[in-house]
């Protein structure tokens, strides 16, 4: 197979899914993982993807596009998992805590089986399915209920009643975006609100958020970066983002990379 075939393969299956994995794709053309990586660089000049670690994803930027679990969840690994991490040592047992939809609250529930007594309640199909795989006998997960988006969110009007009757301890908000006027943001208007009725359920909000985040706008601004309590990020936060969220948000947190990592 010609590499304009290949590479007309890799593009479709980016469309469609929203992300492909290297591996993956080694697989289904039967070539090495050399050539998949220099058919993705190809792909990548030409401003069709974005190459990600292990793969590719969509190319992002607008502030209405959202993308789908699969393809968020190839983006920046590392990061995610060392916030989450440190997120996770925020956690108190005996408490309620919320969880937002997204892949790094997906990381964080990864990250508290450990932690004892815990009532966790989320809007995530993906979250919900992370906590109950540990089989502890002392969680309670409450899934709220709603529409769901493509990042695998449950939105709308059954969610946000259902988040209004809660009182919960911290909620963990994971964001599309972050920036100095807009605030966080998400691309999704009714994920917004819902998002917005979970942040006035919590007694405490920590954002978790990569500093990819930094400088991205959503359609909509689910909170003020005043209002978070803490904001979990990594090292990688750009000079002038750590001096802008050292003065607006309550504690920034920067979770360290580890020195092997790309």
């Amino acid at each position: 197979m010609l590499a304009p075939q290949r590479q007309a393969i890799i593009l479709d299956e980016v469309r469609r899914t929203g992300a492909v994995r290297v591996a993956n794709l080694v697989t289904r053309l039967g070539v090495s993982d050399m050539t998949i990586r220099r058919d993705l660089d190809a792909l990548a000049r030409r401003g069709l993807v974005d190459k990600v670690y292990g793969g590719a994803t969509t190319v992002g930027g607008r502030s209405t596009e959202e993308p789908g679990f699969e393809a968020k969840s190839a983006r920046q690994l590392v990061e995610k998992d060392v916030i989450a991490a440190a997120a996770a040592h925020l956690v108190r047992p005996g408490t309620a805590i919320g969880l937002s939809a997204g892949t790094t609250t997906h990381a964080l529930a990864r990250h508290l089986d450990d932690v004892a007594d815990l009532t966790i309640v989320t809007n995530s199909v993906r979250v919900a399915d992370a906590l109950q795989r540990t089989g502890r006998s002392d969680r309670t997960v409450v899934l709220t209920g709603g529409v769901r988006t493509p990042s695998d969110a449950l939105v709308g009007p059954v969610a946000v009643q259902a988040l209004r009757t809660l009182h919960l301890d911290v909620v963990f908000l994971g964001v599309h975006g972050m920036a100095p006027r807009a605030g966080f943001t998400t691309p999704n208007l009714e994920e917004s609100e819902t998002d917005r009725a979970l942040v006035a359920a919590a007694g405490r909000l920590a954002v978790v958020a990569d500093h990819s985040k930094w400088g991205v706008v959503g359609i909509s601004t689910i909170a003020d970066l005043s209002e978070a309590d803490v904001l979990v990020s990594d090292e990688r936060l750009p000079a002038d983002a750590v001096a802008e969220l050292s003065e607006r948000v309550g504690d920034l947190v920067l979770a360290p990379i580890p020195a092997e990592s790309p």
